[in-house]
């Protein structure tokens, strides 16, 4: 029987409330294999549901640390950071400073790991220990001349240098690039509107480090559908067009990269599902996990994707363990946990 999509919609709905996973075919049988060529996935039927114990809203940033642990960010201040092993069992959780939380990013320094986290609603990036400890705070960016108040400033993620410097796109903001050295101190500043960064555009990304000698910047340009490199001034050097998806994060693991794309028709339709994509060294999708298959016409272009599966609803993060499996944190997601897919 082929279901209408208000209807879809209903039932995807009343899962929600009734178990808080929100995939109803999870909880019917056997989940489907989605995906294509040698990136298809099988979903975890209510891998990391915790219950009322531990609340979330929206889930953002999800990374992994080296102790193999799994740590979501989400806008819930009973729990900003909920830490998982790998079963979806509760490790810990802190957190109740960070109602607009937002970007996660995970480094290494030294002997210890650090997050740097950005909040909306507080116009700051943060950096904590992995146990929540508040390291240092960096708040709108005043110095640089580009903003009249704290308001305009809304950061969505940080990327990061090897040397310990790092980059904060202001993704909800002014859609600026702000650089900051290793110490900390402000360095520079690009992007906006007079650097050709359209707004709605530079939500998320990471610092490309593949050949070992001209680290470049990836970013995730969202609502304009493409990827963009830039290097570390700001010049442009390639755009990635992504047809049909919404690219809001991407990370590399094992030669290739992969994107959550929040949905296949937003904003226009804010109820619109999304998908994961994988794409090579070139970036070239090469498996569209819960979206149709990559089709790339005969003057090279891919044609346009769109979600086919009903396994997600707004993909935001994701990140990937040594086994290939993926955890994928969403947003405005009905109070969804991760979900995690095993690779077949």
């Amino acid at each position: 029987m082929s279901l209408s999509r208000p209807t879809r919609r209903r039932i995807l709905q009343t899962a929600v409330g009734a178990a808080g996973s929100g995939f109803p075919f999870v909880r019917a049988g056997a989940p489907p294999v989605v995906g294509q060529g040698n990136y298809r996935y099988r979903v975890v039927p209510d891998w990391g549901v915790l219950g009322a114990a531990t609340p979330l809203k929206n889930c953002h940033g999800m990374v992994r640390d080296r102790e193999g642990h799994l740590l979501l960010f989400t806008d819930h201040t009973a729990n900003n950071i909920i830490v998982y092993d790998k079963q979806g069992r509760l490790v810990h959780k802190w957190g109740n400073a960070f109602p607009g939380a937002h970007g996660l990013s995970i480094v290494t320094e030294g002997e210890r790991e650090a997050l740097y986290l950005t909040d909306l609603q507080r116009h700051l990036v943060a950096k904590a220990t992995l146990d929540g400890e508040i390291l240092q705070e960096w708040h709108w960016p005043e110095a640089t001349g580009k903003y009249e108040k704290e308001d305009q400033y809304r950061p969505s993620w940080t990327l990061h240098l090897p040397d310990g410097g790092f980059f904060v796109l202001d993704g909800y903001g002014r859609d600026y690039i702000i650089r900051y050295d290793v110490s900390g101190k402000w360095q520079g500043i690009t992007g906006g509107a007079e650097g050709g960064i359209v707004h709605w555009g530079p939500h998320g990304g990471m610092m490309d480090l593949r050949d070992g000698k001209d680290p470049t910047l990836l970013i995730a340009m969202s609502d304009q559908q493409y990827l963009l490199r830039l290097d570390l001034d700001g010049r442009q050097l390639m755009k990635t067009d992504l047809p049909g998806g919404n690219p809001r994060q991407i990370r590399r693991h094992d030669g290739v990269y992969f994107l959550a794309h929040l949905a296949d028709n937003w904003p226009k339709d804010r109820n619109s599902r999304g998908f994961v994509s994988v794409l090579d060294a070139d970036l070239r999708v090469l498996s569209n996990i819960a979206g149709t298959p990559p089709v790339y016409g005969d003057d090279g272009h891919l044609q346009a994707m769109k979600h086919q599966e009903e396994v997600f609803l707004h993909p935001h993060d994701l990140t990937v363990d040594e086994d290939g499996s993926l955890y994928v944190a969403q947003f405005a997601s009905g109070n969804t946990y991760p979900v995690k897919l095993e690779r077949v």
